[in-house]
């Protein structure tokens, strides 16, 4: 039962009488299985603990606060690993409504494939069987961050997000494995290179101890790794069938041309190139200049026709051809908004604030296209 303070006595409380914050009601089950989440090693934040007193009051802004912003996903949690104070995500599973997860997850994250370079699926830590809810599992995953947060800088690391998404699609479809929801709310990056002392799960740009800014470093000087998250409509298939069908499914894109002329089974493989071809197109082809080079490619990945499409094996390759064939100095461009301000003080002092960095880059011998090892 949640806990709803103090309930004593039959007539309610006066205007005078102080509200006391609680948690939501999505929270109590993380609440509830908080000392158990710890005898297996994990810690959440102080919020989830049975004994939280909040420090903040109701007249209080709760975000100016550690423990005052409610959970955003009731599925997930952050916590840290108390064998090695790491932080990771948790995530609450039913079988019933996911049966497929688990399973999924566990055959990227295990050996051969753990170790392939081209396998891009997040890797799971950790699965455990909840006390008293038969139907659930928690999976544990290292902390990803949103991929495009910070922001790129250069047409290189833009470049270097578009060939790992494209890599680990690849893998997927090679693994005869469709990904089914491949848009951009599934694609992430491990920050620890770029955020080595790491920042607070709950308040991204805050430090992790919740005393300023988080520090960063950009993807340039330490690159990063970008991975495809959430195989809960993913599926697996005979190597022998080549053309599996399944019944639409709306995943995060909402905008899939093949699901709005009805019900009819479809092959999900050319679905989940749209996706990713449509996440290049919304969140940077109509964001930014300088990546007209790309739009042949993408124009063909989101086409209406799904026949039409081409293979993850094809975008693999022609965008090979396309980045190999760029010079150096369009890999080292500055990434320019297409809305950037006028004001060409401001203009000037991004390009002079860039040229510096990128002599620097190049003093040091990193790449325009930084490869995480």
């Amino acid at each position: 039962m949640a806990d709803t303070g103090d309930v004593s006595g039959t007539h309610p409380p006066s205007p005078e009488t102080p509200q006391v914050p609680q948690l939501r009601p999505r929270e109590l089950f993380w609440r509830d299985i908080q000392p158990w989440l710890q005898e297996q090693g994990y810690m959440l934040r102080p919020r989830y603990r049975p004994r939280w007193k909040p420090s903040f009051t109701l007249d209080d802004d709760v975000y100016d606060f550690e423990d005052g912003a409610p959970i955003i996903n009731d599925a997930v949690l952050d916590a840290t690993r108390m064998s090695t104070n790491e932080l990771v995500m948790l995530k609450r599973v039913s079988q019933k409504v996911h049966p497929h997860e688990v399973e999924l997850t566990r055959y990227f994250s295990e050996e051969p494939l753990r170790s392939d370079p081209r396998n891009h699926c997040v890797h799971l830590l950790d699965v455990l069987d909840v006390p008293d809810h038969p139907d659930f599992k928690i999976m544990v995953f290292p902390l990803l961050r949103t991929y495009n947060n910070p922001k790129f800088e250069t047409i290189g690391e833009a470049l270097e997000f578009f060939r790992q998404v494209f890599e680990g699609l690849n893998f997927m479809h090679q693994c005869h494995v469709a990904h089914r929801d491949c848009g951009r709310l599934n694609i992430m990056m491990d920050p620890q290179p770029m955020f080595p002392k790491m920042y607070h799960p709950r308040y991204t740009n805050y430090s992790r101890d919740f005393k300023g800014a988080a520090k960063y470093h950009s993807r340039t000087a330490r690159p990063v790794r970008y991975y495809l998250i959430d195989l809960g409509l993913s599926r697996r298939y005979d190597p022998e069938n080549t053309s599996p069908r399944e019944p639409p499914i709306l995943g995060g894109d909402k905008s899939v041309p093949e699901f709005k002329d009805g019900t009819e089974p479809l092959d999900p493989f050319p679905t989940d190139v749209y996706y990713v071809g449509n996440v290049i197109r919304l969140d940077f082809m109509t964001v930014y200049v300088g990546l007209e080079f790309m739009n042949p490619l993408v124009d063909d990945m989101v086409q209406t026709d799904p026949l039409k499409r081409p293979t993850m094996d094809a975008v693999v390759s022609h965008f090979s051809e396309i980045y190999h064939n760029l010079p150096p100095s369009t890999l080292w461009s500055r990434l320019v908004a297409k809305r950037e301000t006028t004001n060409r003080f401001i203009v000037f002092q991004r390009n002079v604030g860039h040229t510096i960095r990128t002599l620097i880059h190049i003093l040091l011998r990193r790449k325009p296209m930084p490869t995480a090892s």
